[in-house]
């Protein structure tokens, strides 16, 4: 069998000027092809990022803190960028001046209605009692209350069920006999069993200011009063009181107390209080500090902190309004 040869390849006999143009021209036309093909972003996946190839860095754009995240979920605060200023920190609270006059936040309304006194015990505003006047040797018009001697002997003592553990004291009463007679007297001390519910023992003072004394018991009366004139609101701390223990007096209240607060590190705690008058803190707590007065009608006052000075009177210069 005859064997068939290949043609040898022939070889280029061009001059070399000549190939060179070619050369060039060939490869400027690869670099117009490849040009053209970037600029027009032609070929699969045109507009999209190479994978594995870094986005370029674009700056971050903290969202406004607070504002819920775009397309719903949980909102995330961001941090404050670190180009952007520091905010300043929020300014502290004022301390109270020492000087500062007390302040005094109220509610409720006077002339209000005896149902809006939810915090009255047995003594409501606007409901009469009925009962009998006595008297007794009050001497220097001190007694179970502890508010001291007193000028004004017209006071009386109220019956155990309607003092409630001092509740009763402080408070003014009117009364009026069967004859017409009227007086107002202030509470100031207990009057133990066998006084009965509704029974005030009055100072000999006041008593005669109704009849004579020998007559003994009258039949009378009584309503609760929010007088015209009280003056001010006055503190005092009980003997014996320091930073770590003390007792706490209200005295000159138009109204009956009904509580007492303190303020104390975790806010205002109630304070109980004894039947001699004055609210405790076992523990501390609020001593010599922000004092928040409640009266039976749920009104209250604010008064800024007082040195702890023991069986000092120390004037408050507020007053509950009158109902």
């Amino acid at each position: 069998m005859k064997a068939t040869k290949h043609a040898a390849p022939r070889r280029w006999h061009g001059r070399g000027p000549v190939r060179g143009v070619a050369l060039a021209t060939l490869a400027a036309g690869v670099l117009t092809c490849l040009a053209l093909t970037s600029g027009t972003g032609g070929g699969a996946g045109a507009g999209r990022p190479v994978a594995g190839s870094a986005a370029p860095a674009v700056p971050a754009v903290s969202p406004a803190v607070g504002t819920p995240a775009s397309g719903g979920g949980a909102s995330v605060s961001a941090a404050p960028s670190s180009t952007s200023p520091a905010p300043p920190p929020p300014s502290p609270p004022p301390s109270p001046s020492p000087s500062a006059a007390p302040t005094v936040t109220a509610s409720g309304s006077a002339g209000a209605a005896a149902g809006t006194a939810t915090l009255a015990g047995r003594i409501k505003p606007g409901v009469a009692r009925q009962g009998v006047a006595t008297a007794y040797a009050a001497a220097d018009g001190n007694g179970s209350c502890l508010y001291g001697p007193t000028d004004d002997m017209m006071v009386a003592a109220m019956n155990h069920a309607d003092y409630e553990s001092a509740k009763a004291c402080g408070a003014y009463v009117s009364l009026r006999t069967a004859s017409g007679a009227t007086l107002t007297v202030r509470i100031v001390n207990e009057c133990p069993p066998p006084c009965a519910p509704g029974q005030l023992d009055l100072s000999q003072q006041a008593f005669a200011k109704l009849a004579d004394l020998s007559v003994g018991r009258l039949a009378i009366t009584w309503t609760l009063l929010s007088p015209e004139n009280a003056g001010t609101i006055s503190i005092r701390y009980k003997t014996g009181s320091t930073k770590w223990w003390c007792g706490i007096q209200v005295l000159g209240h138009r109204n009956p107390v009904a509580e007492l607060e303190v303020r104390g590190a975790g806010g205002w705690r109630q304070l109980p209080r004894t039947d001699y008058n004055y609210f405790v803190s076992a523990d501390g707590t609020g001593c010599g500090g922000e004092i928040r007065i409640t009266d039976v009608y749920g009104q209250q006052l604010t008064v800024d902190g007082m040195t702890v000075r023991p069986d000092v009177v120390q004037p408050a210069g507020v007053q509950f309004a009158r109902h």
